[in-house]
């Protein structure tokens, strides 16, 4: 399985954004400066985030994104699944297709992908972010960017 530049940015983009906006709504250019991603980038993502309930926009001065939901509610599946679509590496026919794979009744190999699948999707979904923030914190407690180009 490999992730695009959309789901390491987001994931990346959406511990930000619950670290900081506890407080208040947190801006796209904020996120963006602590995590060096470009505005226009977080911008095509929010949309996404924001349709699967994940975040939610506040109109007007001190606007900005603030979570949906409580952190221990969000998995980092969810953000994944949100940007990226299906987590599967692979869509096996044998159990997705409604005439199955020619192939099916005689191979083992689907349960291999099963297996797969189903790791990856019990991985990502156990992983919440409100631990992904307390291993923020831990890593960067002051929450200043490294080359402090940025402001909270």
């Amino acid at each position: 399985m490999k992730l695009s530049t959309k789901g390491r940015y987001g994931l990346r983009a959406m511990i930000d954004l619950a670290r900081y906006s506890e407080k208040e709504p947190v801006s796209i250019s904020s996120v963006a400066a602590r995590q060096e991603i470009s505005e226009g980038y977080l911008e095509q993502m929010m949309p996404l985030l924001k349709k699967a309930g994940l975040v939610k926009s506040i109109r007007g001065a001190g606007g900005g994104y603030i979570l949906a939901k409580e952190m221990k509610e969000i998995s980092a599946g969810d953000i994944l699944r949100a940007l990226e679509g299906n987590l599967e590496p692979v869509r096996c026919a044998a159990f997705y297709s409604e005439e199955g794979c020619m192939a099916s009744e005689g191979c083992v190999t689907k349960y291999v992908w099963q297996k797969i699948n189903e790791s990856i999707n019990r991985t990502v979904d156990e992983i919440k972010l409100d631990e992904l923030v307390r291993e923020s914190r831990s890593v960067n407690p002051q929450g200043e960017c490294e080359n402090h180009r940025c402001s909270q």
